[in-house]
């Protein structure tokens, strides 16, 4: 499996109460903060979720 950077790049705050739970089990706590996972069709699942909060590059 190839490996995925997931960054934070815009806040969580006003956002929906499954976004939060979404970044949360990401790993994500904060902007800039970042994080590696495989890329399954879950974690990929929960990126796209929160699409808008987060950058995405191979790692």
């Amino acid at each position: 499996m190839t490996k995925i950077k997931v960054t934070q790049v815009k806040s969580s705050i006003k956002r929906m109460q499954s976004q939060k739970r979404t970044l949360e089990a990401l790993g994500l706590r904060g902007i800039g903060k970042e994080v590696i996972h495989e890329n399954t069709p879950n974690i990929m699942g929960m990126i796209n979720k929160v699409k808008h909060l987060v950058k995405t590059t191979e790692a």
